[in-house]
């Protein structure tokens, strides 16, 4: 099986991985970190959609994409640091002044779990930041050991995989996610 990572930039795509069932339903589409709360709250059903159509046309797309063959089958989010909700987080901490980017998505379609796609998502999210300019990237996964993770709330990463993608620990955060605290982590790209 061949993964191949590419940026965002088909909103069906995006759909495949992010959306709904339901067109009319209320999913996250990975908006509560990329926008302000107030408009987080105020996009419902598929006015979410459209504003995520929006972003795939934008310079830079809002992420990554993994394709088994033409089938979109998982996602990451990956932005300038400065552009989410993590730029003003007083649970996750700035380790410094560099324009870092975060990761803080990583999301498989079920069917297509456990073959690496994650791994594969994390990689090409560095690349997708560092062929933008990035002087790092962060991600603030879950410090979860050998505990069990939901899935559901399993989108924040784990960290044993962060680890593996050569990211290293660069502070503890007063986050907690599903009962797992989160740190952050980092990888310089200079």
């Amino acid at each position: 099986m061949t993964i191949d990572v590419r940026p965002a930039t088909d909103f069906e795509d995006v759909r495949a991985v992010l959306g709904p069932k339901s067109p009319g339903a209320n999913v996250c589409w990975c908006l509560s970190y990329r926008i302000p709360s107030k408009l987080n709250k105020e996009l419902r059903g598929p006015a979410r959609g459209d504003y995520v159509g929006e972003l795939c046309g934008a310079d830079p797309p809002p992420g990554v994409l993994a394709y088994e063959g033409d089938e979109a089958v998982g996602w990451a989010a990956v932005a300038p640091r400065s552009d989410t909700a993590f730029a003003r987080n007083r649970k996750i901490p700035h380790v410094d002044d560099l324009p870092v980017w975060s990761l803080w998505c990583v999301r498989v379609r079920p069917g297509h779990r456990k073959q690496g796609i994650s791994h594969a998502l994390i990689a090409g999210a560095v690349d997708f930041a560092r062929a933008r300019g990035a002087p790092a990237i962060e991600a603030y996964p879950l410090d979860n050991g050998d505990a069990k993770v939901d899935l559901t709330m399993a989108y924040a990463g784990l960290r044993k995989n962060f680890e593996r993608a050569g990211f290293t620990c660069a502070a503890p955060t007063t986050s907690v996610l599903a009962g797992h605290p989160r740190i952050l982590m980092r990888l310089d790209l200079r």
